[in-house]
């Protein structure tokens, strides 16, 4: 009697675990969301929503995707209030620009310090694209996609002052001022177009002279922006505004697109996206593209693009799944058919790319430096803009309002 009731209960612990198993197998299924601000009518969505997590969720069949579309300035926005209240998705496609703010909120994973493979899956990413997720001592994030700026130069304004592309940054001084002035027909043509003074605008020329903005630790500014090459570079550039080489950042100038398609600008620092802007609006002008010229720090463009980060109250093993897949050879090859810059150097490799209309723009990512990676930037940034609005109108010399900037940003980088 004793051995049937043991049969029995048995029996009956087996069923009980039968009808458990499927409530178990649910629970063990995960829905991660993923934020992204790529259009909802793009190509970019389309290939995320019918082909990246189709593959990702084959591969994974216990991880279900939920990929939410917002503008750009509503998802970093949409952050910031969701912060607030434990409502902060898993991952996310953030600006580069983003990243510091929201680190020092506490809401970032440190990846280098809870992912044990982080060495091995962000050392297949570019050194550059991944200097933008690196905060303080730890990274933050996975570069996802990246671009730079380069020269683009109008072929008939060359051929016509009987100049070259210049090389180095002596050269572009030059060439600067034999291709401004009148043109045939009587109207002021500049040698150079920059639509603003903003840091995106000014850092290639402060590095390609040799300067630089802060220290390496990014924890002071005195003797680095305000260093003898970084003051070389503000007065060239001031020099070139006041004898009408340069303009395009005072209010009421030809817009960048139009002054460079009616022959306006002869040359312009552009990224990936002026190709496709010039081809619909001025698809007859013959213009060119090169690096930016070299100068005491060599030819260095300023690193633009996005990353991929994961969030404090994500489902971490799933969020660093995904986060590997979109970061893979496959899925960065997929991208850059609809004209990302990948950051996998698998990927950077590929026929896809080398056949891309961005492919000039690959040599200028290789050195190109991206804008501090602190929380104060954005002020750094308007303070920046100041100071050589300041230099430009001949307000001040160049050592002067460097040395000012210098201590107002050590003073926001405390």
């Amino acid at each position: 009697m004793r051995i049937f009731s043991r049969i029995l209960a048995f029996a009956a612990a087996c069923m009980m675990l039968l009808s458990l198993s499927p409530a178990v197998a649910e629970q063990e299924s995960v829905t991660i969301s993923f934020w992204h601000h790529y259009s909802a009518q793009s190509a970019e969505n389309e290939t995320l929503m019918n082909v990246l997590i189709p593959a990702f969720e084959a591969e994974n069949p216990g991880i279900k995707v939920n990929a939410v579309s917002h503008e750009w300035a509503e998802l970093h926005d949409k952050v910031l209030v969701s912060a607030n209240s434990n409502a902060l998705p898993d991952v996310a496609r953030c600006d580069i620009a983003w990243l510091p703010e929201f680190q020092k909120m506490g809401i970032l994973v440190a990846l280098d310090e809870e992912m044990p493979d982080f060495a091995d899956v962000s050392g297949k990413l570019l050194d550059s694209a991944m200097s933008t997720a690196k905060i303080g001592e730890h990274v933050y994030a996975l570069a996802l996609n990246t671009n730079s700026k380069i020269v683009f130069y109008n072929k008939d304004m060359l051929e016509a002052a009987g100049v070259t592309v210049p090389a180095t940054m002596d050269e572009w001084t030059e060439t600067l001022k034999k291709l401004s002035g009148e043109n045939a027909n009587g109207q002021q043509v500049w040698g150079w177009n920059e639509p603003a003074l903003a840091g995106w605008n000014i850092c290639p020329f402060i590095w390609s002279f040799g300067g630089s903005l802060t220290n390496p630790e990014q924890t002071q500014a005195s003797g680095f922006i305000n260093s003898p090459a970084t003051v070389k570079a503000v007065e060239t550039f001031a020099e070139l505004v006041k004898s009408g080489c340069i303009t395009g950042f005072n209010a009421g100038d030809i817009p960048m697109t139009d002054g460079f398609g009616t022959g306006r600008y002869a040359m312009m620092l552009e990224g990936p996206w002026k190709s496709a802007e010039l081809a619909g609006a001025y698809p007859d002008v013959a213009y060119g593209t090169a690096p930016i010229p070299a100068g005491e720090g060599g030819s260095v463009s300023v690193l633009g693009g996005e990353d991929i980060a994961m969030f404090s109250t994500a489902n971490k093993e799933a969020a660093w799944k995904f986060m590997q897949f979109m970061t893979s050879e496959y899925a960065e090859t997929e991208m850059a058919k609809c004209g990302q810059i990948p950051v996998n150097r698998a990927a950077l490799e590929s026929e896809t790319v080398k056949a891309a209309d961005y492919a000039p723009f690959i040599e200028a990512i290789q050195t190109a430096k991206a804008r501090p990676t602190v929380a104060a930037w954005s002020e750094m940034d308007n303070d920046l803009q100041v100071a050589l609005h300041a230099v430009v109108t001949g307000e001040k010399t160049a050592q002067e309002a460097m040395d000012e900037l210098a201590a107002s940003w050590d003073t926001l980088l405390k």
